[in-house]
């Protein structure tokens, strides 16, 4: 990743009070996060107070079970924003998995920020009681899978691939929502699920009966991690010091992504999302520390070149904070082009309304990022 490490004036109190009056934000702001108890959820709430106290801004968090529900309120205009994962981010962008129904497509998602914190690996935690030691011991074993939640399934998919394994190695056990797969795990109803290790869930998970078991990733192990990232190509090797289980620890070798991701959709109000940037940064001083994990929301975390691209309202706020440059823009406007040739290429489908639709979407995706000389993922 590129980083920038342009750091943000640290603010005392006066001073992040008269930063706030030059917010310009509605009073009433909704976001969707992930279920309850979740790290984006808790994030959520902490940026929510911190906006209150600073602003008299009151952010309203939606929790949603999966990508859909998270996503669905986004595009029609019922929330401004969404604090979520690959899911909502990336994968909605490609038009892949439950985006790649015909009732979806893929989607002109925009990011404002996200937490790059490094601090907190998002993984598949085992049930302690099991006496597993690495991802290939999950075979036969019980896993979660989450209906409507591509972003979950497809990682909880590389970390197997990993272990050299598939779900066909697995008992594939169905779940309605990310919260309810936690508890399925401490409840004995199933044996590994995809959380970040920083969730309320996996704390609840470590303090349970069962126990809670993080099974380390290699970062030597060149082959295991090739089988992940040709499944989940976000994934990096990180060693995280947040977390259920690590917490106090010299932390847990595992991998991560960038999580939560703030995001918006292109045709959101560029005022708009140029002053919820500015609260997110501005801000920062005053909600840091209230949650695990939160200190990756910082402005010298932004990775600028990320898989999805800057809505214009933030770029707008990182000019003039300096740190957005030639190169971010060009990657920007080269994900811009990407989005485009694939939102074309579902049009021109439409058109055609071919009996299969599933399969016919796939060819045609794949062809439409060939001929435009994007990398084809998924």
């Amino acid at each position: 990743m590129n980083y920038f490490t342009s750091a943000v004036a640290v603010f005392g109190l006066t001073g992040t009070m008269a930063m706030a009056q030059d917010i310009d934000l509605p009073k009433q702001l909704s976001w969707t996060a992930y279920d309850t108890g979740s790290a984006g959820y808790n994030q959520s709430v902490a940026i929510g107070a911190a906006l209150q106290d600073a602003t008299g801004v009151n952010l309203r968090v939606l929790p949603g079970k999966n990508d859909v529900s998270r996503t669905e309120p986004l595009r029609q205009g019922r929330v401004q924003f969404s604090a979520t994962g690959v899911g909502g981010s990336f994968m909605a962008q490609e038009g892949v998995f439950d985006f790649g129904a015909e009732n979806w497509g893929p989607q002109p998602i925009r990011v404002l920020m996200a937490n790059n914190g490094g601090a907190i690996n998002l993984a598949v935690g085992v049930a302690g009681d099991l006496g597993i030691e690495e991802y290939a011991d999950l075979a036969g074993k019980r896993v979660a899978y989450i209906v409507g939640a591509p972003a979950l399934n497809v990682n909880t998919e590389a970390y197997l691939a990993y272990g050299g394994l598939t779900w066909d190695d697995v008992e594939r056990v169905d779940f309605g929502g990310f919260g309810a797969s936690w508890t399925g795990l401490i409840e004995g109803q199933v044996d590994a699920a995809f959380a970040s290790t920083n969730s309320g869930k996996a704390y609840e998970a470590e303090a349970g009966p069962r126990g809670l078991f993080w099974p380390p990733i290699d970062p030597d192990n060149t082959e295991g991690l090739e089988r992940m990232t040709a499944i989940a190509p976000f994934f990096t090797p990180n060693k995280a010091m947040v977390g259920a289980t690590i917490d106090g620890t010299d932390g847990y070798q595992g991998a991560g992504y960038a999580y939560p991701v703030l995001t918006a959709i292109e045709a959101t109000d560029d005022d708009l999302v140029y002053n919820m940037t500015k609260a997110m940064v501005e801000l920062f001083p005053q909600y840091d520390g209230k949650a695990p994990g939160i200190g990756g929301w910082a402005i010298d975390k932004q990775d600028m070149e990320w898989v999805v691209p800057y809505h214009e309202g933030a770029i707008r706020y990182y000019k003039e904070q300096g740190v957005w440059t030639d190169a971010a823009q060009a990657h920007n406007d080269n994900l811009i082009a990407r989005q485009e040739a694939l939102a074309a290429a579902w049009e021109a489908l439409k058109a055609e309304a071919p009996e299969d639709w599933e399969a016919a979407w796939d060819a045609a995706r794949r062809a439409a990022l060939k001929d435009g000389g994007f990398q084809v993922t998924f």
